[in-house]
């Protein structure tokens, strides 16, 4: 499979009227879809609400034309609300815009390198504990606009514990109309999917929640009494780039980069059993890069796939990237046309929404069942990334989760490994055939299952040895890989038992561990002789050497 091969040329291949027909209507709902999560995606990332289309008309027709699946819709989503909010409070949006194209040149670099593959190698419970985390900061953030509370003058509440002390500090402020009209939208969002699955509910929830504020004049935040909107179309301006700018942005890029990866991937997982084809995971990160780099150009926010309206885009019929690039010109067209009215929306609404968005994300259900299931080792990585998620942010969290995963899974590796001797008598120990096997007198066979590294050296470095020994058999069968601290220590141990005028004979070497062991040069300083393909050929070798 090429690096960088578009589904749109295999797509349009054979492509017909009748399926231009379908890519439309799945475009068109898909936006109507995407036009409140959007906005609202924008809010709780701490931008004014037309950067929410901005990047899903930009990101989404970009990552449609250029990406690995026929139908993967890409936008903004609910992973990056914490960290844009934060990259914004620290350094403004030309920092968030530095940041983005940054994410973006990692991606294609990603998948240029081929690293496609290698997303899967982050361990589920870091993905559960940040992506919980994530939805909780997102309720905590909303808070203030579903209560309708009036902070006190010169809060400063920027990270999510800020946040909650706020809330915490001004309750006594809030406003039971706003919380009336969230509520409402809250249970609008619940009940609708029951009744229609065509109509989004979170469409539903904005024109009532309108209705019901501009008709009773209730006491309520709407959108426009906070920011301001604009209905023009975006245009590229790129950011003062600075080096110091990008010393500090580099890590929140990288974050960026990483779950941009993670969740466009997984949303094409998704999506190719929705539709039994297989999508070019370097391809499409690529695609997610350039679209994040003109997102950022066009001043939007970092973008990925959107596993929910992916879903949408295929059951309403969406095959091909059509579908994707008309959900991005129909959006273009609702932002010059319907824009000014956004104004009018209800900030408990847009909470409501942001709600029911942290609910379908924050996996609880697989929370729990890993709580209940799994090693104490993968519960503490998750519940760690979780914490650290919430009362630090999303950088640290994957910082300390991954480093924590790695060394947790290293000392599991060295667990399972173990170096077991063979008796020297006739002790009933089968061969790769069944066969049983008797030692040959002055020999010692030591048996190694798993892999040799560098965790692992101690146990081989310890490896007891008789006065009268003259052959030690190392059966290596189920070391499956070797690495260079290992066999620094196989080398130690070897010149020890050589000085002591005791031949040691290598069995069954992988493929892998013979490979490291010729490279570094190991294999000729011990010569041919000292190994043997099998342990028949091992102790018969050792019978004719203790003859």
């Amino acid at each position: 499979m090429k690096i960088f091969e578009p589904k749109i040329i295999s797509a349009l291949k054979g492509y017909n009227g009748k399926q231009l027909t379908s890519d439309i209507i799945a475009g068109i709902i898909v936006a109507i879809i995407a036009l409140p999560l959007s906005i609202a995606l924008a809010i709780a990332s701490g931008v004014s609400p037309e950067k929410g289309l901005y990047t899903a008309i930009v990101a989404g027709f970009v990552i449609s034309l250029f990406g690995g699946s026929r139908v993967n819709i890409s936008g903004p989503t609910a992973a990056f609300a914490t960290i844009v909010a934060g990259i914004v409070a620290q350094h403004g949006t030309s920092g968030l815009v530095i940041a983005t194209i940054m994410a973006g040149i990692m991606l294609i670099v990603m998948g240029l390198c081929k690293f496609g593959a290698l997303i899967k190698y982050i361990p589920y419970t870091i993905t559960t504990g940040f992506t919980s985390g994530i939805a909780l900061t997102i309720v905590i953030g909303q808070l203030k606009d579903f209560l309708g509370l009036t902070f006190a003058p010169g809060t400063h509440a920027v990270e999510t514990m800020e946040k909650l002390s706020a809330v915490a500090a001004s309750i006594a402020t809030i406003n039971w109309e706003s919380v009336l009209v969230g509520v409402i939208a809250l249970v609008i969002l619940i009940v609708w999917p029951k009744i229609s699955k065509k109509i989004p509910g979170s469409l539903i929830a904005v024109v009532a929640g309108v209705v019901i504020v501009k008709f009773t004049g209730l006491n309520v935040n709407t959108i426009g009494d906070l920011y301001s909107i604009s209905a023009s179309v975006p245009s590229p301006a790129l950011p003062d780039f600075s080096f110091g700018a990008v010393r500090e942005l580099i890590s929140p890029a990288f974050t960026i980069a990483i779950l941009a990866g993670i969740e466009s991937l997984l949303s094409c997982v998704v999506s190719d059993g929705m539709i039994n084809d297989r999508h070019n995971s370097n391809t499409e990160l690529i695609a997610q890069g350039l679209g994040n780099i003109c997102s950022g150009i066009f001043g939007g926010i970092p973008a990925t796939g959107a596993i929910a309206r992916t879903a949408a885009n295929v059951k309403n019929g969406g095959r091909s990237p059509i579908s994707g690039m008309v959900h991005a010109i129909v959006l273009l067209l609702i932002l010059v046309v319907l824009m000014p009215y956004a104004q009018w929306i209800p900030m408990p609404v847009i909470a409501a929404i942001l709600f029911v968005v942290a609910y379908n994300m924050c996996e609880w259900r697989h929370f729990v069942d890993i709580c209940k299931t799994a090693p104490k080792s993968d519960i503490s990585v998750l519940v760690l990334t979780f914490v650290l998620t919430v009362v630090f942010d999303l950088v640290v969290a994957i910082e300390i989760g991954m480093l924590l995963a790695a060394i947790l899974f290293i000392k599991r590796m060295a667990d399972v490994t173990r170096i077991r001797p063979w008796v020297t008598s006739e002790e009933m120990v089968s061969d790769d055939n069944g066969r049983l096997k008797k030692i040959p007198a002055f020999t010692q066979v030591y048996e190694i299952d798993g892999p040799m590294f560098f965790a692992t050296s101690d146990k081989f470095a310890s490896i007891p040895v008789k006065d009268e020994t003259k052959v030690i058999v190392l059966r290596m069968r189920n070391v499956s890989a070797l690495d260079v601290s290992a066999l620094r220590t196989i080398g130690e141990v070897w010149e020890k038992f050589s000085a002591k005028g005791i031949t040691v004979i290598f069995s069954h070497v992988n493929k892998q561990p013979m490979k490291v062991m010729k490279k570094s040069g190991f294999y000729e300083q011990v010569g041919q002789d000292s190994f043997a393909k099998n342990i028949d050929a091992a102790l018969a070798k050792a019978e004719s050497l203790t003859k």
